[in-house]
C-alpha cells in the first residue's frame, strides 16, 4: 500500500498521510494517542530509561522477550498492544493498514481526482457519508444528524483537541470506546445514560450534549430527582441511587471530554456527588426472605401445563444459577472465546462457577449443594453427562435452536419464575405479589449478598471476592443496618447481669 493514498478527514482542509510506511505510522500514533509500531532491542530500551531496572518496570513484556531474542516487535492489534519476537510480528505496513481500516471514520482512500469535495475553513470537522451511521453509538430513537453536531463548548485547536473530532458523535463514540469498552455491563449502563439525556434535551429543544450549559444540567438534575405519578396514579420519588448512576455517567462524559480537550469547559463539574455517593449507597431492591423461600418452592415443584420438560428445566437451572451464583445478569452469557462461564467439579464432587465479570476479571464462585439437583437434571435431559467433564466447553445455558442463550432470554427466564410465584401468592399477600411483580435477576444478586454479609457473617474481603465488587465498600454497604438492628447487636453485645 501506499499511505500518501489516504487522507486524515478529522482535520480541514483533509490532508494526505506521509509517503513513508515508517512516517505513517509515526503520523497515526500522533493522532491516536498510543503507539502502533514499535521496534525493540536492548540498546533501545536502555536508550530510553535510565538503568535496566527502569527499562524492566517500564516495559516488562519487552525486557522478559529480549532476555531471549535480539529483537522484539511491539504492535497495535484489536485494541490493545502485543509483543512478539521479530519473527513472528507482522509487517509494519500491515499494522498500517490494519488500523487505517479500523479507523474508517476518520482516514478514507483519496479521491481519484485528488481534491477532496469537502474542504473548507476550520480545524477538525466530523466527516459525514455511507459510514456515518458507524460515529453514532448513542442513543437508539435519536436520529444521527442530532448527535452529529458541535457545541459551543468544543474546542476547535487541533493542538489541544487531542480527540480530533469536532462533533459529539465520534467523541462519544471514543468515549465509550476507552472508558466502557472493557466490561459489557459498563457498556449497557453508559449508553442507557446517555438515551435518558439525549430523550431530554430533545424533549426540552436542547443539544448536542457539547451545547449544554451548567444551568441545563442541573435542570435535568431536578427532572431526574422530580416526583412522579406511578400506573395507579401513585406519586413515588426515583431511588438515589438510580438518580446517583445517571448523573455519575453524565459527569464521566464531560470530565472526559474536557480532559481529553474536546470541551474547553466541563458543565458537569460536581454534578454527582461522587465518591460521596458510593460511601453512602445502600442496596434497597431486596425480596424478603419469605418470598425466596416461596421463588424457591415453586421452581422446585411441577412444570406449567404449556411448558416442555426440557424448558422447564432449564429455567430451574437458570433459577438455580442466580439464586445461589449471586452474579450479575450478563455474566452467564456464553463467551466462546474464552470458555466462560463454565462450571468445574473437584474429586470431592463440590462443583465451581467460573465466570467473568466487569474488567474482564475472571472469578470462581462455589456453588452450593442446593442447586446441583435442578442443573443435573437440565444436564440429562440435554443429553449431557451429569457431572461436567473436565475440559467441557460447551455453553452452560442453550436456547431452542440450539445456540447459547443470550441476555434477554436469561432475564425473561428469570422473571417467568417471579411471575409464576406471584400468581401462587396467598391472595391476602399484596405486598409480596407487588415484590415479585417487581423483582429482576439483581434481586437476587442483592439477596446473595446480604445472606453472605448480614444473616451469616461472611468477612468483608471474602464476600467482595464471590460478589466481584472492585471495591470492598460496595460489599459493606449490604451491612449498613437500621436502628432496631443496631440496638439488637448492642443489647446481644452487652447483656445484663
Amino acid at each position: 500500500m501506499i499511505p500518501s493514498d489516504w487522507l486524515d478527514t478529522g482535520c480541514r482542509p483533509p490532508q494526505r498521510l506521509p509517503d513513508s510506511v515508517e512516517a505513517a505510522l509515526e503520523y497515526l500514533a500522533h493522532a491516536l494517542g498510543h503507539p502502533l509500531y514499535l521496534r525493540w532491542t536492548l540498546t533501545a530500551l536502555k536508550r530510553g530509561c535510565p538503568s535496566l531496572a527502569d527499562a524492566k518496570r517500564e516495559h516488562p513484556a519487552v525486557f522478559a522477550l529480549l532476555l531471549g531474542h535480539d529483537t522484539a516487535i511491539e504492535y497495535w492489534e484489536r485494541g490493545r498492544l502485543k509483543v512478539v519476537p521479530e519473527a513472528a510480528a507482522p509487517s509494519a505496513a500491515t499494522v498500517l493498514e490494519r488500523v487505517l481500516r479500523q479507523h474508517r471514520w476518520r482516514f478514507r482512500p483519496a479521491a481519484p481526482d485528488n481534491t477532496p469535495d469537502d474542504a473548507h475553513d476550520g480545524v477538525c470537522v466530523a466527516r459525514t457519508g455511507p459510514h456515518s451511521e458507524d460515529l453514532a453509538p448513542v442513543p437508539a430513537g435519536v436520529e444521527p444528524a442530532w448527535l452529529a453536531r458541535a457545541g459551543r463548548f468544543v474546542n476547535p485547536l487541533r493542538l489541544t483537541n487531542t480527540l480530533g473530532v469536532a462533533d459529539d458523535a465520534q467523541a462519544a463514540k471514543l468515549f465509550l470506546r476507552e472508558r466502557a469498552s472493557h466490561s459489557p455491563h459498563t457498556l449497557r449502563a453508559y449508553v442507557s445514560e446517555l438515551r435518558r439525556l439525549a430523550a431530554w434535551c430533545r424533549r426540552e429543544g436542547l443539544g448536542p450534549f457539547s451545547d449544554l450549559t451548567r444551568q441545563d444540567l442541573i435542570a435535568y438534575r431536578d427532572a431526574l430527582q422530580a416526583p412522579r405519578d406511578d400506573a395507579a396514579g401513585h406519586v413515588t420519588r426515583p431511588a438515589p441511587a438510580s438518580v446517583s448512576r445517571a448523573l455519575a455517567a453524565v459527569s464521566s462524559l464531560f470530565a472526559w471530554w474536557h480532559r481529553t480537550g474536546y470541551l474547553t469547559v466541563n458543565p458537569a463539574e460536581g454534578l454527582a456527588a461522587g465518591r460521596r455517593a458510593r460511601l453512602t449507597w445502600t442496596p434497597v431492591r431486596f425480596l424478603p426472605a419469605a418470598a425466596l423461600t416461596h421463588c424457591d418452592a415453586v421452581a422446585a415443584g411441577d412444570a406449567p401445563p404449556d411448558l416442555p420438560a426440557v424448558l422447564w428445566m432449564r429455567r430451574r437451572a437458570i433459577w438455580a444459577l442466580y439464586r445461589y451464583g449471586g452474579v450479575r445478569l450478563a455474566e452467564l452469557v456464553w463467551h466462546e472465546e474464552l470458555a466462560l462461564p463454565r462450571i468445574d467439579v473437584d474429586e470431592a464432587r463440590q462443583w465451581t462457577l467460573h465466570v467473568t465479570g466487569k474488567g474482564g476479571k475472571e472469578r470462581a464462585i462455589p456453588l452450593p449443594s442446593a442447586c446441583l439437583p435442578a442443573l443435573r437434571t437440565y444436564r440429562r435431559l440435554r443429553g449431557l453427562p451429569a457431572e461436567p467433564p473436565p475440559g467441557e466447553r460447551l455453553p452452560l445455558i442453550h436456547s431452542e435452536r440450539g445456540r447459547a442463550l443470550g441476555v434477554s432470554g436469561l432475564y425473561d427466564e428469570v422473571r417467568a419464575v417471579f411471575a409464576l410465584a406471584a400468581t401462587h401468592v396467598p391472595m391476602g399477600d399484596s405486598a409480596m405479589r407487588a415484590a415479585l411483580e417487581r423483582a429482576s435477576t439483581h434481586w437476587l444478586r442483592h439477596g446473595y449478598a446480604r445472606t453472605l454479609v448480614v444473616d451469616h457473617r461472611v468477612p468483608l474481603p471474602v464476600a467482595q471476592a464471590l460478589l466481584g465488587h472492585a471495591s470492598v465498600q460496595t460489599t459493606a454497604a449490604y451491612a449498613r443496618t437500621g436502628q432496631s438492628e443496631a440496638r439488637a447487636f448492642v443489647e446481644g453485645s452487652f447483656p445484663t447481669t
